[in-house]
C-alpha cells in the first residue's frame, strides 16, 4: 500500500499508549489498531483531526506517501 500510516512511530515518541489513545481520541482500540497495522481503507477527516489535536502533531506526521 502505499500510504504509510506512522501512528506507531507517534505512539512511541509520546510514550503513549494505544488504549491511552483510544481513551482521549474516543476510538475504538480495534480501529487505532486498523489504522496501526495499516489495514483500514480510509480515515475520516473528523478522526484524523482528533488524532492530530491529541497528539500534537500534524497529518504528514501520521500519513506518508510511498512509492513502491
Amino acid at each position: 500500500m502505499p500510504i504509510r500510516v506512522n501512528l506507531d512511530v507517534i505512539l512511541a515518541q509520546r510514550k503513549m499508549s494505544v488504549t491511552e489513545l483510544s481513551q482521549k481520541v474516543e476510538i475504538t482500540i480495534a480501529n487505532l489498531s486498523n489504522l496501526k497495522t495499516e489495514k483500514a481503507k480510509a480515515i475520516r477527516f473528523s478522526t484524523l483531526e482528533r488524532l492530530c489535536q491529541v497528539l500534537d502533531c500534524q497529518p504528514g506526521d501520521l500519513l506518508e506517501y510511498v512509492d513502491d
